[in-house]
């Protein structure tokens, strides 16, 4: 991808938070966020589809960096869970420097759940993308069910990093912990 390219998107990305803070997500536009990121409208119908494709760009960020962080050639000492614990709290803690954007972002999706809904694809994507790289299949029925199974952990988890203003965010990872391990209890009822 062109440097350019880059640099839109992230500067799209940038103002559509700030946008979603200054004056609420539900009421900014897609021409709201060219104005402020100083793109043309034909760069922005260029990089994003609609207005949730900017999550679908913050996704696919914070999903690079927690890849960039991952060392696939673990020798085995940590276990599968433990890599997907450490993972998720990555994805947390890298979303801290949106914080106050997606915050925003999630309270207007309880005016339009709608909207929370059209990005599942693509947060599932992501959470199995995470359980790949932690070493836990995901082909299959099984697999799928994982992945929805994690979606919904990160969702529940999501609403506690939402209030958790703690710099080591302990409430999240307790949070995270105590879901993680409610998940892996169900698999192994479940024969997963």
């Amino acid at each position: 991808m062109s440097e350019k390219k880059i640099d839109i998107k992230q500067k799209i990305l940038d103002s559509a938070l700030h946008l979603a803070v200054e004056q609420g997500w539900e009421y900014t536009t897609l021409r709201d966020i060219a104005e402020h990121a100083g793109v043309s409208a034909s760069d922005l119908y260029d990089t994003i589809d609609d207005k949730n494709d900017v999550l679908v760009i913050l996704g696919r960020k914070i999903d690079k960096e927690i890849m960039g962080n991952i060392d696939l050639s673990d020798d085995g000492a940590t276990n599968s869970r433990d890599r997907l614990f450490d993972i998720m709290m990555d994805r947390y803690e890298a979303l801290n420097e949106y914080r106050e954007g997606v915050v925003s972002i999630l309270e207007s999706f309880k005016c339009d759940p709608k909207q929370a809904v059209i990005s599942m694809p693509h947060l599932c994507k992501s959470m199995g993308w995470m359980l790949e790289v932690s070493g836990i299949e995901t082909a299959g029925i099984k697999g799928a069910l994982k992945v929805v199974g994690l979606t919904g952990v990160y969702i529940k988890v999501l609403k506690v990093w939402a209030e958790d203003e703690s710099a080591d965010l302990s409430k999240t990872m307790s949070a995270l912990d105590k879901a993680l391990e409610r998940a892996e209890k169900a698999a192994n009822i479940l024969g997963f």
